[in-house]
């Protein structure tokens, strides 16, 4: 069983320090794969992305998520940390960092919580347009949901 550490915050995150806080003292990690999402500007069309979310609920289904990928992989730990409030572009969203003693159960728990984030977790996502005129929440695609099923029935 791996270590979950699940943080969902307004602050920014320092990619470095959690990779270090994950494998500090562990002795038989030999991958880790971290994921940063981070706020794009749409070629100047985006000035800000606004994500809400229920706490304590958010934290909970990431959990859940968290806790089906170190079901499926030999995973040593998992850090997932998803940001809220208003972030800019070139600020960090979303950090995915999975450690395991080989690469694949790595990347493929990485990839698994990526997409099960993106469609499960429960936050709403506004964006600001920089004409002024067109902010709006976002909705779902049925790109994502396309992803989550090469996984099967989780």
């Amino acid at each position: 069983m791996s270590a979950i550490r699940v943080q969902v915050q307004a602050e920014d995150f320092d990619i470095s320090a959690e990779i270090g806080r994950l494998t500090r003292g562990q002795s038989d990690i030999g991958a880790v794969v971290a994921f940063a999402g981070v706020c794009r500007s749409e070629q100047g069309q985006l000035t800000a992305i606004e994500l809400e979310h229920y706490p304590g609920m958010a934290e909970d289904e990431i959990g859940r998520i968290a806790a089906g990928a170190s079901q499926r992989w030999p995973l040593a730990g998992l850090t997932i940390i998803h940001r809220f409030g208003r972030i800019v572009p070139g600020e960090n969203i979303v950090l995915v960092v999975a450690a395991s003693s080989h690469r694949q159960a790595a990347f493929e728990a990485a990839d698994f919580l990526m997409d099960f984030l993106k469609t499960r977790a429960p936050f709403w996502k506004k964006e600001h347009r920089a004409n002024d005129t067109s902010n709006s929440w976002v909705s779902a695609r049925g790109e994502d949901d396309e992803s989550i099923s090469r996984w099967g029935s989780d």
